[in-house]
């Protein structure tokens, strides 16, 4: 008689080298270690990274369009963007037409380090060893798979 152990294990869709959720995981954490000591030269977390990179998209967004470009609540972002004022790299400043509008600009600090973060891009690519069309590809196919799962 096979033990449980056994049954489970012959089991594909229970295998964890299978799932597709552990693959994007275990991903994610191998790139955010990756960026860890390149975000720290920086003096960001992958969080900030994440807000600059859509303030130097586009500057002076709401913190609602940053934070459904971010797929975050603005109970994740305000801490996140407070600590950034702190820092000098951004502004927040109510709406006047609208108090419960906040905006969020750079400040000259925050669009000077753009140019330190240009390197950034570089060098995740070479540690990837991928070629820039796969890595096109790839990231398109993750963001369908994800426009499916949000709906």
């Amino acid at each position: 008689m096979p033990s449980q152990n056994s049954s489970v294990k012959s089991d594909p869709a229970l295998l964890l080298d299978n799932q597709l959720c552990f693959a994007l995981y275990s991903t994610s954490l191998a790139m955010t270690k990756l960026y860890k000591p390149l975000l720290e030269a920086l003096e960001l977390t992958y969080p900030q990274y994440l807000v600059m990179l859509v303030l130097w998209e586009q500057d002076d967004v709401s913190v609602s369009e940053l934070g459904e470009r971010l797929f975050l609540d603005s109970g994740t972002l305000t801490p996140l963007l407070k600590r950034m004022e702190a820092a000098g790299l951004l502004a927040r400043v109510r709406s006047p037409q609208d108090e419960r509008r906040v905006q969020i600009s750079l400040t000259a600090a925050g669009r000077k380090l753009k140019t330190r973060a240009a390197q950034v891009p570089a060098c995740v690519l070479g540690t990837t060893r991928q070629s820039v069309p796969d890595l096109v590809a790839l990231t398109q196919k993750i963001q369908a798979l994800r426009r499916q799962l949000v709906g």
